[in-house]
């Protein structure tokens, strides 16, 4: 059965970082990227990780060129959070694992009123967020 635009979730196939550790890098996602319903979905041992809730959406991985892991200015990776205590539990859980607060937990009334979330570091110095899109404040 094919799907129609209008039936997928996202335009987001799938993105990928880099990292030069990879145990560590997966033991934080594994744990952080928990804390909102996501899981391994498929791995290549000693490569790479996939990180989904039905199918893989965020590959953490050895750079494919083989050269050290870098991070880009101007980009980050944001997660949908269920709920704002899943904000917190993210953002406590990152930080635990050693990322680096970018942004504590709370409304930004400039992303508009539903919006509630935080940045945080990863281990890699990737820039990632959770964030919980309140309907009701629409």
């Amino acid at each position: 059965m094919s799907q129609t635009t209008d039936d997928i979730p996202s335009i987001i196939s799938h993105i990928s970082v880099g990292t030069n550790k990879l145990e560590d890098a997966l033991n934080f996602y594994d744990k952080v990227l928990a804390t909102i319903g996501a899981s391994r979905q498929e791995e290549v041992p000693e490569i790479a990780v996939a990180y989904g809730k039905r199918f893989p959406e965020f590959w953490v991985q050895i750079p494919y060129n083989q050269k050290p892991a870098q991070v880009a200015n101007g980009v980050h990776f944001g997660f949908i959070a269920p709920s704002q205590e899943a904000v917190h539990a993210f953002y406590d859980t990152a930080i635990e694992l050693g990322a680096i607060c970018d942004g504590k937990p709370g409304p930004r009334p400039e992303y508009g009123a539903p919006y509630y979330g935080c940045f945080v570091r990863d281990l890699d110095g990737h820039k990632i967020e959770a964030a919980f899109w309140d309907e009701s404040k629409m």
